[in-house]
């Protein structure tokens, strides 16, 4: 019997990326605000276009999780704002 380990990876690299996401945001909105949404656009842009592109279904699938995870953290940047209005997250006090 010959185990199949690609879901297991892709289930850890999804994991991990969802993980890396949320920290990400937190920050992109204290240091810079609402505006770093395009970053994530960008972002996103970037790993569809790379997931149409490679040849490895892994990697393919990966990218994908990383463009869709851009994309879900535009609209959390916004939300990450309100959490700021109500306190939930410190507010940068160097930025207006």
């Amino acid at each position: 019997m010959e185990l199949n380990y690609f879901g297991i990876i892709i289930g850890l690299v999804t994991f991990l990326v969802i993980g890396l996401f949320h920290p990400l945001v937190i920050k992109a909105e204290y240091y810079i605000g609402v505006k770093s949404w395009w970053l994530f656009l960008l972002l996103g842009i970037a790993a569809s276009v790379a997931s149409l592109l490679v040849s490895s279904l892994v990697l393919s699938i990966i990218l994908g999780v990383v463009a869709f995870s851009s994309f879900w953290s535009i609209g959390e940047v916004f939300a990450q704002k309100k959490r700021v209005e109500k306190g939930w997250f410190p507010k940068n006090p160097k930025r207006k």
